[in-house]
């Protein structure tokens, strides 16, 4: 007999990569998801994996076998979300994938209280700046800030996210402050990776105008680029989200070119082709309603 615990254990572990950390994703011990897949390959009379003390990969039946496996394993997550909703509650594992600044300063303070409302919701947040596939690593959802161009995935905009240049005031003092988009040709720049050099887009009458600082230093962590910028090394564009604090600290100064970085989004993205369950479009409501528009991090008065 085929049962659905090793389907969703199968799914798991191809998903995580690997048994010990699906069995984490699952709650369950490794024992115990190797059981369930030694189980769901002897009732369908195949090996669906091969496995090797450092990696697992599919077999040319596990991968016919994943796609409707998957399906299966989602409509039964989705059918009970649904049964929760219609008894006025949400509950269930979700997965959700985040940048890492964003997740420390903001996405965690507002989902705690959320959480602690509808406590049988369990989320699994995986913070990290990597650009990560949502349907091929498992995820419900990501959440992004900037361009999102992936046409496999449906978007919806949590927040407006405003971008600036600055500079410590040691830099600036050094390096004399550009006031011109002409003038951050002869300025160092500190850019985030996971974007390159070609980031600075600015808004202008004739259209976008994208400048090319010399190279600095490239980081591929939101912390790490404004501390960087704070040490003097350089110009950095960054979110408001993470630049506030330092500015009104007197850590940084923004500088004023005359012409705004291009606008941008704080969205959360779930994989097209998949119905949102209610907890993820409610968990979607919570953090649209707690950013605000304008978000609470552009208030002048945020301390």
């Amino acid at each position: 007999m085929i049962r659905i615990e090793g389907i969703a254990a199968f799914v798991a572990v191809v998903e995580a990569g690997s048994v010990s950390e699906a069995a984490r994703r699952l709650r369950l011990s490794k024992s115990v998801v190797s059981e369930r897949l030694a189980e769901l390959e002897k009732a369908l009379g195949g090996t669906l994996l091969h496995r090797t003390t450092r990696k697992l990969a599919l077999t040319e039946d596990g991968a016919v076998f994943l796609e409707r496996a998957g399906r299966i394993v989602r409509e039964i997550d989705e059918a009970a979300a649904d049964m929760a909703e219609r008894r006025g509650t949400l509950s269930g594992p979700i997965r959700i994938a985040a940048p890492v600044t964003f997740g420390r300063m903001h996405l965690g303070p507002a989902l705690y209280p959320f959480l602690a409302e509808h406590p049988d919701i369990h989320l699994t947040l995986d913070i990290d700046d990597r650009r990560v596939d949502a349907a091929s690593d498992g995820y419900d959802a990501i959440i992004r800030n900037g361009p999102l161009a992936d046409s496999r995935l449906v978007a919806w905009k949590l927040a407006p996210s405003r971008r600036l240049l600055c500079a410590s005031p040691d830099y600036l003092a050094r390096q004399g402050m550009p006031t011109s988009l002409a003038d951050l040709d002869s300025h160092r720049g500190i850019f985030y990776t996971n974007r390159g050099v070609a980031d600075w887009r600015f808004q202008t009458p004739a259209g976008a105008i994208l400048i090319r600082a010399k190279p600095a230093l490239g980081i591929n962590n939101g912390d790490m680029l404004r501390d960087a910028a704070i040490a003097g090394l350089g110009i950095a564009l960054l979110p408001t989200f993470i630049a506030g604090p330092a500015i009104r600290e007197g850590l940084l100064a923004e500088i004023d070119v005359g012409h705004r970085p291009e606008a941008e989004f704080i969205y959360m993205a779930h994989p097209a082709g998949r119905n949102p369950s209610a907890k993820l479009r409610a968990i979607a409501d919570h953090l649209k309603t707690s950013f605000g528009d304008p978000p609470y991090w552009d208030m002048a008065d945020n301390p």
